[in-house]
């Protein structure tokens, strides 16, 4: 019945992860997946995040199905961090609970390719790899815009509003509010003014994916775009994801939030995404959304969970200073400046294939082959190390 199946090839990223757990070298180093270790190199449990889950348990809540759409607190909640306190009006807004980020890029990609036939998205260049499997997954064609620049290792601007500008009224365009993957690159205020300038003049319907609000300069200016397409009324969708900021990976808690300008189609908007979730998997997961609406609707919870992400902001930064600097210690004809100007917990280092190739093998250095490290898996017991494998292999 089924022979005809091929295998399957399996994920470049998680593959890397099985890889790195076969590996029996004591001093590998983990820098492939995209999952936020502390100092010591262990994945936290936050103060807040543990002290919401000791409320839950005090006073149990049955295990029921959830609704199509989630939880209300929660989806209440989430709507308050992404949008603030004016937020958008019921009838302009509507948002579900999801499956973590991936899981509301899908519903999200679902919904269009309903109502769009031969729907088109247009991806920047490069991005996460799963953006192509899940958006080909429901039906559409990915393209591609000129995001990343190897030569200045910046933003491909000109470029980027070139391509953007030739594209058809109505056209789908992914972009990264903030903490660019796999780049870290990503545009100033003034260039993402232009952007969606020109979004708006075309009529383009912009896709962000928000994974990391919080790690590139803060809570609210990370958003920065996503409330500036709201006050100029214009339509967009917006994934987002607590499994980074609230180090909740395994409990999948993420949203899809879409922005209708026209007062009354969010009802609309809001019946056919709950269709979609029951069409997907009917209702999603209780436990993560309740400790998350726990935590951003209690002050003093929501305070402190605050510092705690802000915490990790800057030891992620600290941390890509301290590469940086090793490597200019190490490799003085080379400038490695670019590192700094990068957000978020990924550093993309210009490093080849077959340079990564190299870390892996030769220094037991885990890196994706596009040559991004997660920056948050660096800690002060391997950041030289890693430091001096890079340098080696830039050595040639």
């Amino acid at each position: 019945m089924f022979s005809h199946l091929p295998p399957y090839a399996g994920d470049p990223i998680l593959s890397l992860m099985e890889h790195y757990q076969r590996d029996e070298r004591a001093d590998k180093v983990n820098l492939s997946i995209g999952i936020y270790a502390d100092g010591h190199g262990a994945i936290p449990v936050l103060s807040s995040v543990r002290a919401a889950d000791l409320e839950l348990a005090a006073s149990p809540t049955p295990a029921t199905y959830l609704p199509m759409e989630g939880h209300a607190a929660y989806r209440h909640a989430v709507a308050a961090l992404l949008f603030g306190a004016d937020l958008p009006p019921a009838q302009h807004l509507a948002v579900v609970q999801t499956l973590g980020g991936s899981g509301a890029l899908k519903v999200g990609a679902d919904l269009i390719a309903r109502f769009f036939p031969q729907p088109t998205i247009w991806i920047p260049d490069p991005t996460w790899d799963n953006h192509i499997g899940i958006f080909e997954g429901a039906g559409f064609t990915t393209e591609r815009y000129p995001y990343y620049d190897p030569q200045t290792k910046g933003l491909a601007f000109d470029a980027m509003l070139a391509k953007l500008d030739g594209l058809p009224r109505g056209a789908v365009v992914l972009l990264h509010p903030c903490c660019h993957n796999p780049t870290g690159v990503d545009p100033l205020r003034e260039q993402w003014v232009q952007i969606i300038d020109l979004l708006q003049r075309r009529g383009l319907l912009p896709f962000f994916d928000l994974a990391y609000q919080g790690f590139a300069e803060g809570l609210e200016q990370d958003v920065w775009p996503v409330r500036e397409c709201v006050r100029r009324g214009m339509a967009f969708l917006l994934s987002n994801s607590f499994s980074k900021i609230f180090s909740l990976y395994g409990e999948r808690v993420g949203a899809l939030s879409v922005f209708c300008p026209q007062a009354g189609q969010a009802e609309n908007v809001l019946g056919q995404l709950k269709l979609t979730v029951r069409r997907n998997y009917s209702s999603p997961p209780m436990h993560g959304a309740l400790i998350v609406a726990r935590v951003l609707g209690d002050a003093a919870l929501r305070l402190q969970w605050q510092g705690e992400l802000e915490q990790m902001r800057v030891r992620v930064r600290d941390m890509r200073t301290m590469l940086g600097a090793q490597l200019e210690t190490a490799v003085p004809d080379r400038d490695f400046s670019f590192l700094l100007r990068q957000h978020g917990m990924f550093g993309y280092t210009g490093l080849s294939a077959a340079q990564v190739d190299r870390l892996r093998d030769e220094f037991g250095v885990y890196a994706v082959h596009s040559g991004r490290i997660c920056v948050a898996g660096l800690n002060d017991n391997n950041v030289a190390r890693v430091a001096e494998a890079m340098a080696e292999v830039l050595r040639g």
